[in-house]
């Protein structure tokens, strides 16, 4: 009986100290973790004014991407394949724009010619 006393005095011990690391060790990191604000509060005034001047465009691109992530997740496959179908289409659209631009410049680089006399023939 002695034996049995002595097992569950450990279980015991093991359960207390158990939940005091469980417990005990997440609310010390959140005591001396620092809040945002302390940690804005300890920037030097330079960076305190870029960090308000970017805080607007950061939160509008996470807008954003959370937009898309709703967007992606209304299709039936999975998230990174619809990423992956979307950064090509944007890829695909961009190469298409890019092409469109110089198609145009090379459209107006010769009316430029031919207004100011040139041929298009007189490459040198």
């Amino acid at each position: 009986m002695a034996a049995r006393s002595g097992r569950l005095g450990t279980w015991l011990k093991m359960l207390a100290v158990g939940g005091a690391v469980c417990v005990g060790g997440p609310a010390l990191v959140m005591w001396v973790q620092p809040t945002d604000e302390e940690l804005f509060k300890k920037y030097n005034p330079e960076l305190q004014k870029k960090s308000l001047e970017r805080r607007y465009e950061k939160q509008k691109e996470f807008d954003d991407f959370v937009t898309q992530l709703k967007e992606y997740s209304k299709s039936d496959k999975p998230i990174w394949l619809v990423q992956q179908e979307a950064e090509r289409k944007r890829k695909e659209e961009t190469l298409r724009q890019d092409f469109l631009n110089a198609e145009e410049a090379k459209a107006r680089k010769e009316a430029l010619r031919k207004e100011s006399g040139l041929s298009s023939s007189s490459k040198t």
